[in-house]
């Protein structure tokens, strides 16, 4: 484990009389960053709160354990513990207006620990940190857990449904919601949690949109401002290729041919997105299947006569421009999509020549991942770049043109550093990858493969702000290997750390 030095780190927030105890007692935490509560005393606002290493119910026990004190006006407080799998005693001396000192009875906690957050088997190395955000917290789907920007993980995903750590390795874009929550696909199921992992809110993954037994959840789900839960899914209609497709069609469980029509029929993926009420209800659908039998990729075909897969990868909604931003990679195309008619407006990107799915040259983007809307209203996106092949990864910031169909104009870009790292032994970043405007423009990137994984902050002036590298130790090969990040995300503004913490409570 890491260094810790002997005090507690914490976040001072308004007076608010609360008398609920917090940690309850006894309680196991799966986190180190921790709310305390209790109740306040109606004879003075004096408080310092002790917290000693281990499990002591004597006064010379506890004396000689402390780690670290808090003296305050205030009832609740956030601090920090310095260890995983360690058992806490802590406690609360009241003073009055007189300085008469009271003390509470001792209070119990510990903290539990899985092998992921021993530092000895995974880490974040943190290979530049210039302090602009020294207060934030990094999200990491890959590592299922939350990280300082010192690289020390302070939360980790605890079991969720019965799930254990082996069993939560498939988590994809776990981010922090407006109202304090978690949210996460788990095993492509949607979930809501709060920071002490109860589910809150679960995806009906019943196929009411697919019309399959499955919604086929990926990719994306988001908890939007409005309370409602938007989320992709996937829906696999059967297609007719088109008339020019031949005998050399290969038959198979995607495809058929249907001898009455004399056509072929083949199953094809598309994507779905699906915005869902607190109860589950579905409030709103769109398909691209809907769009694309119209578009200018309706008769693309490779070489053995399938359609392309057009799934989506992300989206962004604009809930006052009442738009929506959709990425599909693998057509390497943005559409945007009026909401609620569902109407795509614009077609961004690539564009393919009708009955010969030939793509027209872009140098805009290719492959891209988390298409978002800027605070000035560009869009931006992180660019896989896969169709430069000696070229890495750029985050790309465009403004829109008017122009009938859509058209965009790039204003800036970063071309991706790779710290130690060889085009030549892995010339492509094929999947992952996403990128968050912070506050002052600063941009938040997750740049990762199998092979290689980035995290980093970079500014307008593209100079990078911090950057850390999340590792797993290779047990066989003695040496450090990179986790991979499906997405990752950050937490820099307080009051969302504070409604993290209470579970969606910002005190006043």
């Amino acid at each position: 484990m890491y260094k810790f030095i002997v005090a507690l780190s914490f976040i001072a927030v308004p007076h608010f009389l609360w008398a609920q105890l917090l940690p309850a007692e006894n309680s196991r935490l799966h986190y180190r960053l921790i709310g305390f509560s209790f109740p306040a005393d109606t004879g003075g606002n004096n408080y310092q709160l002790e917290v000693a290493l281990g499990n002591h119910n004597t006064e010379d026990a506890f004396r000689r354990a402390v780690i670290a004190t808090y003296n305050g006006h205030r009832n609740d407080l956030i601090a920090e513990v310095p260890y995983f799998g360690k058992d806490y005693t802590w406690r609360v001396i009241y003073a009055d207006k007189n300085a008469v000192k009271t003390k509470s009875e001792f209070h119990h906690f510990s903290t539990s620990i899985i092998p992921d957050m021993d530092t000895g088997n995974t880490r974040v190395t943190v290979t530049k940190n210039v302090g602009t955000y020294k207060d934030a917290l990094v999200c990491l789907d890959g590592n299922r857990a939350i990280y300082d920007m010192n690289g020390h993980p302070v939360w980790y995903l605890p079991t969720i449904d019965g799930l254990n750590n082996e069993k939560l390795r498939d988590v994809r874009d776990m981010k922090l919601t407006a109202t304090g929550t978690i949210t996460f696909l788990l095993n492509n199921v949607g979930y809501e949690i709060n920071y002490d992992g109860k589910v809150l809110w679960k995806a009906p993954d019943n196929g009411a949109i697919s019309h399959d037994s499955l919604e086929h959840y990926h990719h994306e789900f988001t908890k939007l401002r409005n309370g409602h839960y938007m989320i992709l899914g996937a829906e696999f209609p059967l297609w007719k290729l088109p008339d020019h497709a031949d005998s050399n069609v290969l038959l198979d469980a995607h495809t058929i041919y249907d001898s009455v029509n004399r056509a072929f029929f083949q199953k094809v993926e598309f994507g779905t997105l699906i915005e869902y009420d607190e109860k589950g209800n579905v409030l709103w659908s769109w398909r691209s299947s809907k769009y694309f039998q119209r578009s200018d990729l309706k008769d693309s075909i490779n070489a053995l006569g399938k359609f392309k897969d057009v799934h989506e990868n992300s989206f962004c909604f604009d809930e006052q421009k009442k738009e929506i931003l959709v990425s599909f990679r693998n057509v390497s195309q943005v559409l945007k999509v009026r909401y609620p008619t569902g109407a795509v407006v614009a077609t961004y990107g690539h564009h393919y020549k009708m009955n010969s799915g030939e793509r027209s040259s872009s140098d805009l983007f290719c492959n891209q991942h988390s298409v978002k809307r800027s605070k000035q209203g560009y869009i931006y996106l992180f660019n896989n770049n896969c169709c430069n092949k000696d070229e890495t990864p750029r985050i790309e910031i465009m403004e829109e043109l008017p122009f009938v169909g859509g058209r965009l104009r790039k204003i800036w870009e970063y071309s991706c550093v790779l710290d130690g790292w060889s085009l030549k032994r892995h010339p492509q970043f094929r999947s992952g990858g996403n990128v968050i405007e912070l506050s002052n423009g600063s941009i938040f990137t997750s740049l990762a493969t199998d092979l290689y994984s980035n995290i980093f902050i970079v500014g307008r002036d593209k100079k990078v702000q911090w950057s850390g590298m999340p590792e797993k130790w290779n047990q066989l090969e003695s040496k450090w290997e990179p986790v991979f990040q499906y997405r990752a995300s950050i937490i820099t503004d307080q009051k969302d750390k504070e409604r993290l913490i209470w579970n969606g409570t910002l005190r006043k």
